[in-house]
């Protein structure tokens, strides 16, 4: 038997996740991501590194667009086999990637607009990377898996799904292959969530992996804990209440979206904030929590008694959730302080950049980041402090207050990492980091190693590594 992997995304860098395991003539992607850093997004385009009519199956660890923003482009250039998911990961993945699509086809035609105007055209001919209709066609291949079984890929190759606690329904994947009288095992961290979140269960323990292959996105940092976050969310916005401005939040749709909700609710709940009109201005947002009430399965116990004294953080007064483009639009005439929770999380696309358009040259506002922002983005320009930035074809000077707060994260963090790591029953031969900007991999790397003294490495994107 041999086995290889090849790591053709989130290598030295975070988005994009896409790992093919190669076990003699069979082959398995885990992930396929969509790239979001800027000087990574010519990657979306090139053709992928194996026909995709040549993978057996994909393993989808859960619907972030990172993850799973690439598959209409797969099924597209030939994949057809399985993807294999969770439920909740299947309703999810089709909602985020319809509204990919829809986005990708306005845009498109944004700047196909806007480059006639200007005598030119655009790289890619100003064409969506792929359409809504190439997203209907890859819908059929989902199949869902519960939590805990075996599930079969090929011979002598098979899947066990196991709870992450990043997002509702998010898997670590363990990939058992054997052959020839050998076997061995072969561990697919995803995303790992945190312990002690609201809404969603803890993630499970990881217990087997010969190899593994474990995220790093927040690997060099340690996170607040949650009362500092609800105290930050708290103090926002009486300060921005007291500016007289917006509060404008970018957030991804899938669970930081819903959290927020949670906090604001608690925060309204005890009287510690002025009871605001809140916006979730995301149809995707919407939909998504929409699913969140298909499965209290998947709830944690705080969450499940919440919805039996029918106080769910998703119904409160002055809550609204806006569907149509004048509805959204609607929000900038309104007098007084809002809280607008608008996508994407990174500033890349969608309603949030007509809201920071409104509000980033106004002192009296508030830009409040409550999630990852990957170097490259416009998210990461506006942290980082740029002075101007360029947002729908024009250049805006930066004059509101921009927020970061980093304990916000769903992502576990340097210490939480290791903790998983320290419930294997034995020594991996070799752990791979991936899903981390480079100097955060690799410092990471380091700190595995001097607490374990396991064999760590950091892959560069496409390289190959035996599983012997």
């Amino acid at each position: 038997m041999q086995a290889r992997l090849r790591f053709l995304g989130a290598a030295r860098n975070v988005t994009g996740s896409r790992h093919m395991l190669e076990v003699d003539d069979t082959r398995i992607l885990v992930d396929c991501g969509l790239y979001q850093e800027r000087q990574f997004a010519s990657r979306n385009w090139d053709p992928f590194v194996v026909p995709p009519a040549s993978l057996r199956a994909v393993l989808l660890t859960h619907a972030h667009l990172d993850h799973c923003g690439l598959l209409p482009k797969l099924v597209k250039e030939g994949f057809k086999g399985r993807i294999f998911c969770t439920a909740a990961t299947a309703e999810i993945a089709q909602i985020v990637l319809l509204d990919a699509a829809k986005i990708q086809e306005e845009d498109a035609a944004f700047k196909r607009k806007r480059h006639k105007k200007e005598g030119r055209q655009g790289p890619h001919g100003d064409q969506p990377l792929y359409t809504a209709e190439d997203v209907e066609k890859c819908l059929p291949l989902f199949t869902s898996v519960e939590y805990g079984d075996t599930v079969a890929i090929a011979p002598g190759v098979e899947a066990v799904f196991s709870e992450a606690g990043h997002v509702l329904g998010s898997s670590f994947i363990n990939v058992g292959i054997a052959g020839n009288g050998d076997s061995r095992n072969v561990l697919f961290s995803g995303d790992v969530g945190r312990k002690n979140r609201p809404i969603i269960r803890d993630p499970d323990r990881a217990k087997d992996g010969d190899y593994i292959l474990i995220e790093s996105t927040y690997g060099d940092r340690v996170h607040g804990g949650r009362e500092d976050i609800k105290a930050a969310i708290g103090e926002v916005i009486r300060q921005t209440r007291a500016a007289g401005g917006n509060l404008i939040v970018p957030s991804f749709a899938l669970e930081r979206a819903q959290e927020l909700l949670y906090f604001i609710h608690e925060l309204q709940h005890e009287d510690a904030i002025p009871h605001l009109m809140v916006f979730l201005d995301s149809p995707m947002a919407s939909a998504i929590t929409k699913v969140f009430r298909h499965h209290p399965d998947l709830f944690d116990g705080g969450m499940r008694q919440l919805m039996r004294q029918h106080e769910s953080p998703f119904e409160f007064p002055g809550l609204r959730f806006t569907e149509s483009t004048q509805e959204s639009k609607a929000i900038n005439t309104i007098k007084g302080t809002v809280v607008v929770i608008a996508g994407s999380g990174m500033c890349t696309a969608g309603r949030i950049k007509h809201h920071l358009a409104n509000n980033i040259s106004r002192a009296e506002s508030t830009i409040m980041f409550v999630g990852y922002q990957a170097i490259g983005t416009l998210g990461r320009r506006i942290v980082d402090g740029d002075p101007e930035v360029r947002i729908l074809g024009v250049n805006y000077p930066v004059k509101a207050r921009v927020v970061q707060i980093q304990g916000f994260s769903a992502h576990a963090d340097r210490e939480e990492l290791l903790q998983w790591l320290g419930s294997l029953k034995k020594a991996p031969r070799r752990l791979f980091i991936v899903h981390g900007e480079a100097e955060s991999a690799k410092g990471f790397g380091r700190f595995i190693h001097e607490r374990t003294g396991w064999d760590v490495s950091v892959p560069e994107y496409q390289e190959e590594a035996i599983l012997d």
